[in-house]
């Protein structure tokens, strides 16, 4: 994994669009069945918005019914960190980028196998791009 990335709030505010900004920088959530990818089902990599990591892999996406796009685990080990988010009255697992810590989504233990876990992911945190 290349460096970490460091900016500055007003440089993740000129880098980004005010939606990928509220999602990705200040742990915002986009409506379900609103975004860009969660239908999509061309091969490709995801990567982070923010700074352009391969996340996850086109290949290990499914249709969780969640309204966002979900994986059953990262396209390589040690591309996304998890922290544990008690936000909202719950008890969930966070994810973020581990190269520039941008919030990603949460990972949920109810996904198909072999992993049984599904990363639902918001788009807004996503680039495609094609294999």
């Amino acid at each position: 994994m290349p460096d970490k990335i460091k900016k500055s709030e007003q440089e993740w505010r000129e880098a980004l669009t005010p939606e990928q900004f509220r999602i990705c920088r200040e742990k915002g959530t986009e409506a379900p069945f609103t975004d860009t990818y969660d239908n999509n089902k061309a091969p490709g990599i995801y990567q982070c918005v923010c700074c352009g990591a391969d996340l996850f892999d086109a290949q290990d996406k499914f249709d969780s019914g969640s309204g966002w796009p979900s994986f059953i685990q990262p396209a390589e080990d040690n591309l996304v960190t998890e922290h544990q988010d008690s936000s909202l009255g719950m008890s969930r697992t966070e994810v973020t980028c581990q190269r520039c810590e941008a919030h990603l989504g949460h990972v949920f233990p109810d996904g198909p196998a072999p992993t049984g876990l599904r990363y639902c992911i918001n788009s807004a945190a996503l680039q495609w791009a094609k294999k």
